[in-house]
């Protein structure tokens, strides 16, 4: 039985590469992550909606495409490879499926439909739900949000922010709120555009179906595992191609590197690691919106078996290219970088399998 990509995806997946080939060249990274070319985000963003990106999985009766789970790994994926630094996993995945399941008829109408005509897009702030660091903790009081939260993904440029308490009820507070300070973030990965949040006293929409009980919470933490999980499978799959062309081209001794038996052994070591990775992610991301009772289960094998994989894909890439791989001229970090941040978003695989150990009762 074969359990992959249907056409459709695919030909999605080849729109967003070639896109991303000419809108984001490694030249065009360099530059933004050296701080010029500063419109670079703003530029991608744009050009990635007119593909689409932003009405995904926005249901249909909302003006969105009404797809899957699994359209939307295929599409992260692609933006993993191509490191683009534009939002997508926590403003057009996480966001969309918070409101259509907890929100209500006019928040649905509201914010839904916005998003899939493009007129805001949302930063998301979970990690306080997942595991608080230095006291950091989001609280709801009527129509009041008073906190901290650490790591807001998509933040820089949302208009709007989807915030979680501990108990996993979620609220949207308007960016331009007067009590909201925003904080931008330095990460290893320049193409992230996560901020740190300070809230006093902003006024706090909350979506009344995550009040009771923690389904909604936690099947956006899956969906966003899974959506981090197939970023990093595109980004470590660039790098092993990469690897497998230098190996071609550089040459020791008069011979291409690539014919040493060491080299090629890096090279097929990496290759049947990954491999298997793709099912994982696509067997995911199915699970989301078909197999229900094994959902969360595969989100938490998915983002903690990737991250691994994928981290080590990224270490050996960089030894196959030798001392070139530390370069800034090379450019090989920036995928590098986008894995290793990726590996924490969410949870790192530590928690993350401890949490899969849970729900197995082991």
């Amino acid at each position: 039985m074969y359990f992959g990509l249907s056409e459709e995806q695919e030909s999605f997946q080849e729109s967003l590469d070639k896109f991303l080939e000419d809108a984001v060249s490694l030249e065009l990274i360099q530059s933004y992550a050296h701080g010029e070319n500063k419109s670079l985000p703003t530029e991608v963003h744009n050009g990635l909606i007119e593909l689409g990106i932003n009405g995904l999985i926005v249901p249909e009766e909302f003006g969105g495409l009404g797809l899957d789970l699994l359209f939307a790994a295929a599409a992260s994926q692609s933006l993993g490879a191509g490191i683009a630094p534009a939002p997508f996993t926590g403003s057009y995945v996480m966001a969309p499926i918070a409101i259509a399941k907890a929100g209500s008829e006019t928040q649905k109408s509201e914010y839904l439909e916005a998003i899939s005509e493009a007129r805001i897009h949302f930063g998301v702030g979970i990690s306080e739900y997942i595991g608080a660091r230095e006291d950091a903790a989001i609280t709801f009081d009527g129509n009041k949000a008073n906190g901290r939260a650490l790591f807001v993904i998509d933040a820089s440029g949302a208009s709007h922010y989807l915030l979680t308490d501990k108990n996993g009820t979620f609220g949207i507070v308007n960016s331009d709120d007067p009590g909201l300070t925003k904080i931008p973030l330095t990460t290893i990965d320049k193409t992230c555009g996560a901020l740190e949040l300070l809230l006093k006293d902003c006024q706090v929409e909350i979506l009344e179906g995550s009040v009771e009980g923690e389904t909604v919470v936690r099947s956006v933490i899956d969906a966003g595992r899974i959506m981090i999980a197939a970023d990093s499978l595109g980004a470590a799959a660039v790098m092993i191609k990469k690897s497998v062309d230098y190996a071609k081209e550089r040459k020791q001794f008069g011979r291409a590197i690539g014919s040493f038996q060491a080299v090629k052994h890096m090279c097929a070591q990496m290759a049947a690691d990954l491999e298997p990775c793709y099912a994982m992610v696509w067997y995911a991301a199915h699970c989301q919106n078909n197999i229900p009772e094994e959902a969360t289960l595969m989100s938490c094998h998915a983002k903690a078996h990737v991250s691994e994989v994928a981290t080590a894909v990224a270490k050996t890439a960089t030894e196959v290219h030798g001392g070139m791989g530390f370069t800034d001229l090379l450019g090989l970090h920036y995928w590098f970088k986008r894995i290793g941040l990726n590996r924490q978003i969410l949870g790192g695989p530590e928690l993350v399998r401890e949490e899969a150990a849970n729900i197995q009762n082991f």
